[in-house]
């Protein structure tokens, strides 16, 4: 039966309620105003009319929902946390829609979101359908998420903390809006297509070795843990961030202009970290003869708490160790409330109680 030859009956969002909570609901059912069911673990599939209208449907965390009605008509829809629903229906149409958290593998061809489509935290999605157009894309921490779609249109596009992605499609579209792809591991490189854009974070794609010429970027870019050098001709002078903390240029791409004088008389706290991390601590406690507060041993060898104190900001405290099975040393900086070797140590294996920690056991 058609959607068009159904008796569609008008209710309120309260009247509406308490019909589908008492499986009482009308095959087809119009909702004036918002319907919320969110947080509700007694709603099921079939309690939900076989034709639903509403502006907007607040099913999320809804977790015995696993599927929707077929026919379901609505402008914005949040699914957020329904862990057992694994598909659409087909023809879905939505301003926006919000999967994030669901066990959808997979969503239909002929899916339509014309504004926001959320599908973070969906570790089992694997694939998206082709010539998908949507203002805004988010598929932040999506693992099983190898490739993205043919034809991708798309003005703001979130893939940070997808392993899987190696490749761009041979046709995407991305303009006006933000790339923000960290901690993509596994990407070797970007789009020459893309762009321009308004922010682009690349942060933690180690393998990404370089930007492509003729990129551009007219706000920011985070490249923070690449391997990155030098920037394109079309990205000179484009303010540059480490980690969210916008730096100059020098720091970013030259680190080795950086000096220990400079690290101390830094008076913003969140720049000198910069400074600090691109400096190298290691580099950083020799020459700025860090103050000895402790010393021990373990299998690696000797071990030494450091401090160096920092003009507006808490001391610089690192714990100075060795690697037992390749002699490597390490610095890692702790809290500065550390007062000995084997707190600090027990304070990075994650003991709040340093008697608890007790690494070695003869056997």
């Amino acid at each position: 039966m058609k959607t068009t030859e159904l008796k569609i009956s008008a209710f309120t969002a309260q009247e509406a309620i308490q019909l589908i909570l008492e499986g009482k609901a009308p095959t087809a059912m119009q909702v004036d105003g918002p319907l919320s069911f969110a947080n509700s673990p007694q709603l099921r599939s079939e309690q939900l009319p076989e034709t639903l209208v509403v502006s907007t449907l607040y099913l999320h965390h809804c977790s015995q929902l696993i599927t929707l009605p077929p026919q379901l008509q609505v402008r914005n829809l949040n699914l957020r946390g329904c862990s057992s629903l694994s598909h659409l229906p087909s023809h879905l149409k939505c301003y926006q829609l919000d999967l994030s958290g669901t066990a959808v593998s997979r969503l239909p061809d002929s899916l339509q979101v014309a504004y926001k489509l959320d599908l973070s935290d969906c570790q089992s999605l694997e694939r998206l359908p082709d010539h998908l157009k949507v203002g805004t894309l988010i598929l932040r921490n999506c693992r099983s998420l190898s490739q993205l779609p043919e034809g991708l249109s798309v003005s703001f596009l979130d893939i940070s903390g997808c392993p899987q992605l190696q490749t761009w499609p041979q046709q995407i579209h991305m303009g006006q809006g933000g790339l923000y792809a960290r901690g993509c591991v596994s990407l070797t490189d970007l789009p020459t297509t893309i762009g321009p854009l308004a922010q682009l974070d690349i942060s933690g794609c180690s393998r990404l070795q370089g930007l492509p010429e003729g990129l551009r970027v007219s706000s920011w870019a985070d490249i923070a843990d690449t391997g990155i050098t030098q920037m394109p001709a079309s990205l000179q002078g484009v303010q540059l961030r480490w980690r969210d903390v916008f730096v100059e240029e020098r720091i970013v791409l030259r680190p080795e202009t950086i000096t220990v004088d400079e690290i101390l008389t830094e008076r913003n706290a969140e720049i000198r970290r910069v400074l600090l991390e691109r400096f190298g601590y290691d580099r950083f406690m020799l020459q700025a003869q860090a103050e000895v507060l402790d010393t021990d041993a373990d299998p690696g060898g000797e071990r030494r708490l450091l401090r160096v104190p920092l003009e507006g900001d808490e001391d610089l405290v690192c714990l100075s160790v060795f690697c037992p099975s390749t002699a490597d040393q390490y610095i890692i900086r702790v809290p500065p409330a550390m007062q000995s070797c084997h707190q600090a140590a027990a304070w990075i294996a994650g003991f709040d109680d340093p008697d608890q920690y007790q690494p070695l056991v003869e056997t």
